[in-house]
């Protein structure tokens, strides 16, 4: 596995700092090639017999193609290169161009390729995303509902008549109610839908901001929300 270096100034401090463990792995699959960066929590190896939670991070539509390098400009990515540590194991695939996450059957192949190579909680599992990814975490939820322990879209969108199947998984949704790119409708009318079926999500309106809401990621109360859940 390829060690990728960061040589940016750390110009963010998070608690904790150090240098960031990213990896990166490629996951093959009969009908597509998908790379992805995985970072590993500093203290992986202290505990071989723990078994880690797991978040997926889907990036939005700048990002696809086939240089990982354009994964870490925003979100997660962005502050782990930075510097930030989590208490999981994030998993960040690449979205090849002219496609979207529900365009091919990718995410269940990744999940048992890092399960085979890693101690995953599969009662831990995350999902979250943003753009082309928010609207991939509320597809990949309808579509599987019982794989996330918990997700959480940010400025996306999806199919309010299809959103009853994930009315059991918590949900937090984040939007800027200036984005003119996706709408804030488009996460309203999901939160609208979900709450109808008896779904409690939690639904986060960023008061001034746009579409680019990457910075979001940074706020740790989002994993320690994400933690508390576990899959029964």
């Amino acid at each position: 596995m390829l060690k990728i270096q960061s040589i940016a100034l750390l110009f963010l401090c998070f608690t904790g700092c150090a240098q960031p463990s990213f990896q990166s792995e490629y996951h093959r699959n009969i009908t597509s090639l998908y790379k992805y960066l995985l970072y590993v929590p500093e203290d992986y190896d202290a505990n071989r017999k723990k078994k880690w939670p797991l978040i997926i991070y889907l990036h939005g539509k700048s990002a696809c193609g086939s240089d990982l390098n354009n994964l870490k400009r925003y979100g997660i990515p962005f502050f782990i290169d930075r510097g930030m540590q989590f208490k999981a194991l994030v998993v960040s695939p690449q979205c090849p161009s002219g496609k979207n996450w529900t365009s091919d059957n990718w995410l269940e192949p990744l999940l048992d390729e890092v399960a085979e190579k890693y101690h995953i909680d599969t009662c831990r599992i995350y999902l979250t995303g943003m753009s082309l990814g928010g609207f991939g975490v509320w597809d990949l939820t309808i579509r599987y509902p019982k794989k996330f322990a918990a997700v959480v879209p940010l400025c996306g969108g999806g199919r309010p008549q299809k959103v009853c199947a994930m009315k059991d998984v918590p949900v937090w949704v984040f939007h800027g109610n200036k984005d003119e790119q996706v709408p804030i409708e488009r996460s309203e009318e999901m939160v609208t839908a979900l709450r109808k079926c008896g779904g409690s999500p939690k639904f986060t309106v960023l008061r001034g901001q746009g579409h680019d809401i990457h910075r979001t990621y940074a706020d740790e109360r989002i994993y320690r929300w994400m933690y508390r859940h576990k899959r029964h």
